[in-house]
């Protein structure tokens, strides 16, 4: 399965992102064999920094570094991929400014929820950045189930149990991109994020 060949947003609505950097994955997935789904904030400037792109991508480097920091020793997305990991953005289309408007996350949100719902055995969600808490908090929200994650810094409310439906969801810091190397107390909590993640599988 590709979630490309499924997903389709033609959306203009969106004032603060770039509609012309588009990305839905595009990989081959064995929907079933994903445990792990990992949520980060929008798609980069630039499509060659997608996690998929290549292993020399910006994304895909990034967060092999922030799994080696866990104790996870991989070196490719797609090591990352045959554990049984899945990574997306919350956004689908490149950011043109530092943040994301509440709008713009909502609408995005449709295309998220359809796009989790494709993915029957997944057991744990991790949530990389206020964006993507925002967005699985707005999914939660339209089916009833109230907040994901409660509202609060990042830093006072991870490492608490939080679930969305029966998936564990984490909420952490984002790790794809430039900003995951300037912050190093923000990446050992990463780390810690996710080796308390991996530990579930």
């Amino acid at each position: 399965m590709r979630v490309s060949d499924i997903l389709n947003c033609t959306g203009s609505s969106c004032t603060d992102v770039n509609h012309a950097v588009r990305i839905i994955p595009s990989v081959d997935l064995t929907p079933k064999a994903v445990k792990v789904i990992v949520i980060s904030e929008a798609a980069p400037p630039e499509p060659r920094d997608y996690y998929y792109a290549s292993d020399n991508s910006l994304f895909a480097q990034t967060t092999v570094q922030a799994f080696s920091d866990a104790g996870v020793a991989v070196k490719s997305i797609t090591e990352l991929m045959d554990m049984g990991f899945y990574f997306t953005t919350a956004v689908k289309c490149g950011k043109t400014g530092y943040g994301i408007e509440t709008a713009t996350i909502k609408e995005c949100s449709l295309l998220l929820e359809k796009e989790l719902s494709l993915f029957p055995d997944v057991r744990v969600c991790m949530l990389m950045g206020d964006v993507a808490i925002r967005a699985v908090n707005y999914i939660a929200g339209r089916a009833g189930l109230g907040r994901v994650i409660p509202a609060g810094s990042t830093y006072k409310i991870r490492g608490g149990e939080f679930y969305f439906g029966k998936i564990r969801a984490f909420p952490s810091y984002l790790q794809a991109g430039p900003s995951f190397f300037i912050e190093k107390s923000k990446r050992r909590m990463i780390a810690e994020d996710i080796a308390a993640a991996v530990k579930l599988l």
